[in-house]
């Protein structure tokens, strides 16, 4: 596990900043042959037009090309390095596998330099391995888990993820998400086992607008702070309450607990609401 490192306060901004350490980074320049131009768009779409707010600026990034798939079956894989990646909040471990490919994969938390993956239908139970989740024994940790069988995996993938395989039954295996989700999985579809790493990321504290900005992250304007042709919650005389039954978004839609999951198709497949979870 990755401690946090404090800065020194010597500004304003820097009182309370944390960071990462990196101490688990053991390559600083990532692999070129995995690499691809990034284009940003400032959360506009074809036409121009802002369709995600907040969105515009930030560093230079390359986008890492990452192995979500692991179809490279039954080929072991060395892990040659631990690299950070700015796309994501976890980080990757580049692998060069015995036939001389080198791909990027999610770094699993307990990874190290020198060790041994692998995919298949039967190999080990280890972690950074990928195997079908028939394969999975019952109350094992898993990531990086396909929704629908060789598109590869599409759940829990961010800093210190794991979902829980509970039970198979028929053609599924239901599965506990991150969320607190039972959620029914087909066991033909691939899962890696174990949690992924940077455990410590929910605690960094960014300390400044500043380091929002270097992220790609505009700022966030409150409703009550606007006008009443720019937001619902706008106009009046000083500070006054938003004047309505509920908060809206900015264009008048139910906003905070407005259920907004339009996609029924998929209920057949949720065992247990995240909302219905035990506490």
């Amino acid at each position: 596990m990755m401690p946090v490192k404090k800065y020194k306060p010597v500004t304003p901004g820097t009182r309370g900043m944390t960071g990462y350490t990196l101490e688990e980074i053991t390559k600083t320049k990532p692999e070129r042959s995995l690499l691809v131009d990034m284009r940003k768009r400032g959360g506009r779409n074809a036409q121009g037009r802002v369709t995600v707010r907040h969105r515009g600026g930030g560093h230079r990034r390359y986008i890492r090309l990452v192995d979500f798939k692991r179809d490279k079956h039954h080929i072991p894989a060395r892990v040659a390095a631990i690299e950070y990646d700015p796309n994501r909040t976890a980080r990757l471990a580049l692998l060069h596998y015995a036939d001389g490919e080198k791909r990027y994969i999610l770094a699993p938390l307990d990874i190290k330099v020198g060790d041994t993956v692998i995919s298949g239908a039967d190999v080990e139970i280890r972690s950074g391995n990928a195997l079908p989740i028939s394969n999975i024994p019952v109350g094992t940790m898993i990531h990086n888990i396909e929704i629908k069988e060789g598109r590869g995996g599409q759940m829990v993938r961010s800093a210190g993820g794991s979902a829980q395989l509970l039970a198979k039954e028929g053609d599924f295996a239901q599965i506990r998400m991150p969320s607190g989700e039972v959620r029914l999985i087909r066991q033909t579809c691939y899962a890696t086992i174990g949690q992924i790493g940077n455990l410590d990321h929910g605690n960094v504290k960014l300390g400044k607008a500043g380091r929002k900005r270097h992220l790609g992250i505009r700022p966030t304007v409150r409703g009550s702070a606007m006008t009443p042709r720019d937001h619902p919650h706008g106009g009046g005389e000083g500070r006054q309450p938003i004047g309505l039954p509920g908060p809206k978004s900015p264009w008048g839609k139910p906003t905070l607990g407005y259920k907004t999951r339009r996609n029924k198709k998929t209920d057949q497949y949720i065992v247990r609401r995240r909302s219905k979870k035990n506490r």
